[in-house]
């Protein structure tokens, strides 16, 4: 019943737009390489359940060539079962464990990494459609103007120029549109394998946020996912130095058998056996288990360095783009908007049509670079979100 929904949703997300929480959480429940996490995960439960079992025991039957007459003529059942030393059945299964939650957070930040890949593409396809839709409106715009232009004036040798450079903007605007048009394409075929299926119209609105506060964004990296996926490490890697630990301590083998003499009577013999670590093996794998603590330490250590840094660089990024747009909307777009007034009004009585394209695409080159900013603040507000290990 749950897969046939789930068909049902994916085949109505093609013909409809799709929200990009609808897409997040699809692609959660249904990205092959998280499904490839969970088997290890699944997988590892089987390894828990059997982490403190004894071994198998083992049954030896011998007999040798001797006449049954003689007293040592015998066949000999012997059973052999190995006894751990205390608490190393424990501390291994301690160790499964140990990888099982390692696991749970490497699937974790993939998790976070999937949403803040799809966020990128979903906001980089709002970018590209914005520049889209306000190339195709200064297309229109021009062609009007040169309509116009062309109605109002009696066309000498400098208006005509006027006109062919006001059609050659507008060639590099038909260009424009034409790249816009494959990157889109691309964009959504990026998303779609990120997704995994075929998404052909994303319904999204972002917008500029408030000015970002780096003090406020460090104190949210509590819960990133690479830091507590070195801690899970230390976890599992402080289990195994136990266990090199218990190693310097031999283990016990019970043995029993039963002795079958035919002319003679039959006897038990009982013993036991043990390893002797005389040889300082377990003392290498021991040292070398301490230093893989230090080490994983260590790469905590690096990675906390590494994820300070990422985030201070989002972080400028984020201010940048709301400097940029606020600039851009709160001082120039202002004083561009006067100018273009001026310069449309006075286009009907044989103003210079250079002087009125040139304000033309400084006011298109300002609105596309307040675009750029909006998608660029949230594109660094989503690669933070993965540091912060978001799912949403």
């Amino acid at each position: 019943m749950k897969t046939m929904i789930l068909g049902i949703f994916l085949l109505c997300s093609g013909l409809q737009a799709i929200s990009l929480n609808e897409i997040i959480d699809t692609a959660l429940a249904k990205k092959p390489s998280l499904e490839a996490i969970n088997a290890r995960i699944e997988a590892n439960k089987y390894n828990i359940a059997v982490s403190n079992q004894f071994e198998n025991p083992q049954l030896l039957i011998t007999k040798n060539t001797l006449n049954s007459s003689q007293a040592m003529s015998q066949s000999v059942v012997t059973f052999k079962q190995k006894i751990p030393f205390y608490n190393k059945r424990e501390t291994n299964k301690r160790i499964a464990e140990a990888e099982d939650a390692l696991l749970q957070e490497q699937l974790n930040a993939a998790k976070t990494k999937l949403v803040a890949q799809i966020k990128s593409e979903a906001y980089t396809i709002w970018k590209l459609g914005e520049l889209y839709k306000i190339i195709d409106e200064y297309v229109t715009l021009t062609q009007q103007n040169i309509d116009l232009y062309e109605s109002y004036t009696s066309i000498d040798a400098n208006q005509h120029i006027g006109i062919m450079k006001a059609e050659l903007s507008l060639s590099d605007l038909q260009i424009q549109k034409s790249v816009l048009r494959e990157k889109i394409n691309a964009a959504y075929a990026r998303l779609s394998y990120l997704a995994s299926f075929k998404v052909q119209h994303l319904e999204i609105t972002i917008q500029m946020g408030k000015k970002p506060n780096l003090g406020q964004l460090q104190k949210s990296l509590a819960d990133n996912p690479d830091i507590k996926i070195k801690d899970k490490e230390i976890l599992k890697q402080n289990a195994k130095l136990k266990m090199a630990d218990l190693n310097n301590y031999p283990d016990i083998n019970l043995i029993a058998g039963y002795a079958l003499r035919e002319n003679f009577n039959n006897y038990f013999n009982f013993g036991f056996g043990l390893s002797l670590p005389i040889y300082g093996t377990e003392d290498y794998k021991e040292e070398e288990a301490r230093a893989l603590v230090l080490s994983v330490r260590s790469q905590k250590a690096d990675t906390q360095i590494s994820v300070n840094a990422e985030l201070e660089a989002y972080y400028a990024q984020m201010l940048s783009s709301y400097e940029i747009y606020h600039i851009i909307q709160d001082e120039a777009l202002p004083q561009v908007a006067h100018m273009f007034e001026l310069s449309s009004s006075s286009i009907s009585v044989g103003a210079d049509l250079f002087k009125y394209i040139d304000v033309l695409f400084q006011k298109l080159d300002l609105e596309q670079k307040s675009i750029k900013a909006v998608a660029n603040y949230n594109l660094a507000q989503a690669k933070i979100a993965q540091l912060k290990g978001e799912l949403q």
